[in-house]
């Protein structure tokens, strides 16, 4: 065992030995250099690799660690005996490295919590949600940050990876966030850091989407249900434009859900949005089409839209036949979401309060339903026409100069 001021060069001419490992430590400077750390060194091993280490004894163990710094030339000597004395402040503050380097492998990662969301909170949630949930993590959060400790994640690797993903994709990146801070805070929740970074991440604005079928629209989609050949996916879309409903409630419905005595259709919590039980009116025009619809159905039927593909049991995709069925209507722009927004838009054109659409819409928060406040603008405008084809009589002729403006009382009631 050798001990002498070590320096690049020095290290650079040591000799592998012809098996195991040699150890050269660094000793004070003769000529009063700053810098010497006790029990720093360079070890050499048969294969030619040599290694910055730090031999210590630990203050709350009193166990002796051999802590490897770094490989060399990727440290240089300056550097290895720089990080050599700071981790010496660190002993003497009854710190322990090599205990710290432990924890910090055995420290949860992000792919680690990913999997543990996935398994354990995900299956809590609507099936849409879960889908969306689950690509997130597999295609977005793992690929770029699996790798990280949970416990090392900041706000700026969150806005970075926000950023980058906006660049292609805004809305998915609000998405992305979201994801993300429902993990850590149940990060939070399971000791594995003490805050969530996503907080005060800002998100791109998002406008809520105005599309609704126009009354011309609507006639021609009337006509291109009626014509296609999948009448299981045509009813699909009537039941969501008569009812309002949302994709995953008509789609997953059974017939136990009907009580065709008092006319009412009770969601179970499995499928709402708030997770909590919904029962809504059914119109003539429902009732109508469940009682064609059942007595096409067999008798042991469970599903209103039964299904032999996937595990569900239920239809699942109606993607091809909405494209297909919007084509031939001729209508261009509108998603299967905007269905509901259309049926929100008759009860708004029908006087009804936003009360009552929120209650049809099974919405648990005013503020959802104040997203069709906008269209009160054309029924407080038609309103006022009505008011003043009723009282076209009133005439005010045009002001002429110097003159007050004169209103005259015409023959029209």
């Amino acid at each position: 065992m050798a001990t002498r001021w070590l320096t690049d060069s020095i290290i650079r001419d040591l000799r592998p030995p012809e098996r195991g490992v040699t150890s050269t430590w660094d000793a004070p400077d003769p000529r009063g250099r700053q810098g010497w750390a006790a029990g720093f060194g360079v070890r050499v091993y048969a294969g030619g690799s040599k290694s910055f280490v730090l031999r210590y004894r630990s203050k709350t163990t009193r166990v002796e660690h051999l802590y490897k710094i770094g490989a060399y030339p990727d440290w240089n000597v300056t550097a290895a005996r720089s990080e050599a004395r700071e981790l010496r402040l660190k002993i003497e503050r009854n710190g322990d490295p090599q205990i710290d380097r432990q924890q910090s492998r055995d420290a949860p990662t992000m792919a680690m919590l990913c999997d543990r969301f996935v398994a354990e909170h995900v299956p809590k949630k609507r099936t849409a949600t879960q889908r969306d949930y689950r690509s997130i993590c597999e295609n977005i959060i793992k690929p770029a940050l699996g790798r990280r400790l949970v416990a090392a994640i900041a706000t700026k690797d969150v806005e970075g990876l926000h950023a980058d993903i906006t660049k292609r994709a805004p809305f998915r990146a609000n998405r992305m966030v979201g994801t993300l801070s429902a993990m850590l805070t149940l990060a939070v929740k399971w000791h594995m850091r003490p805050d969530n970074p996503c907080k005060g991440v800002k998100l791109n604005p998002e406008n809520k989407r105005r599309r609704y079928l126009e009354k011309d629209e609507l006639v021609s989609l009337t006509q291109a249900l009626a014509k296609h050949e999948d009448q299981q996916a045509a009813n699909i879309f009537r039941l969501l434009l008569l009812t309002g409903s949302r994709k995953t409630e008509v789609l997953s419905a059974t017939w136990d859900q009907f009580n065709f005595v008092r006319n009412v259709w009770t969601k179970p919590a499995s499928t709402t949005k708030d997770k909590r039980p919904h029962e809504v009116p059914l119109s003539s025009a429902v009732l109508s089409l469940l009682t064609t619809m059942r007595k096409a159905a067999s008798d042991d039927a469970n599903f209103l839209f039964p299904s032999r593909v996937g595990r569900a049991g239920y239809r699942t995709e109606i993607k091809k036949p909405w494209v297909a069925i919007l084509k031939r209507a001729g209508i261009t722009g509108l998603r299967v979401h905007d269905l509901r927004h259309s049926f929100a838009s008759e009860l708004v054109s029908a006087g009804f309060s936003l009360a009552v659409i929120g209650n049809l819409l099974g919405h648990s928060q005013v503020a959802t339903t104040a997203r069709y406040a906008h269209l009160y603008d054309d029924v407080a405008r038609e309103a006022v026409n009505r008011a003043g084809a009723r009282m076209v009589g009133l005439v005010a002729k045009p002001p002429t100069r110097g003159k007050k403006l004169e209103v005259v009382a015409g023959g029209g009631r």
